[in-house]
């Protein structure tokens, strides 16, 4: 008789493992106890959901921590853009989300212009701090010098 574990069960098998076991062994000791579920169809299906779930659940907590270390890496480094300026330290033109996103990638770091929250372009010489959103809960914050061309 084919059964699914409920629980781990120390010489027969671990949770969510699908095992032939005797009859009377399953009837009388296994199904009782709630150590293990007949392996039907509608079992089956819902042992692979649950598995399906837990792997995505491990893929986001990966992601998770890759945006936490890129995001420390964001927050300790400073990126340099030129632009041209006039009196009194405003560019002609500004700097933009697209603009930043490059000089990033020109470092290595992959990061899409639209996860940059620039409320507005930058129109003035200096260290300007700008967010960053990597993930929808790690946030990092960039520090973006403008220097006169």
């Amino acid at each position: 008789m084919k059964v699914i574990f409920i629980k781990d069960m120390k010489g027969q098998g671990k949770k969510g493992q699908v095992k032939e076991v005797s009859e009377g062994y399953a009837q009388n000791f296994l199904l009782p106890r709630g150590i293990a579920r007949l392996a039907t169809d509608g079992n089956m299906k819902t042992l692979d959901n649950q598995n399906a779930a837990e792997e995505r659940r491990k893929q986001e907590e990966k992601a998770e921590a890759e945006a936490e270390a890129l995001g420390k890496k964001l927050e300790s480094e400073v990126t340099e853009l030129k632009a041209k300026s006039g009196e009194g330290g405003r560019l002609f033109g500004a700097i933009t989300s697209k603009q930043i996103a490059e000089a990033l990638a020109a470092k290595g770091l992959k990061i899409d212009k639209r996860k940059i929250e620039l409320d507005e372009p930058i129109r003035t010489l200096g260290v300007t701090q700008v967010s960053v959103k990597i993930h929808p809960e790690v946030k990092a914050t960039l520090k973006v010098q403008v220097t006169e061309e």
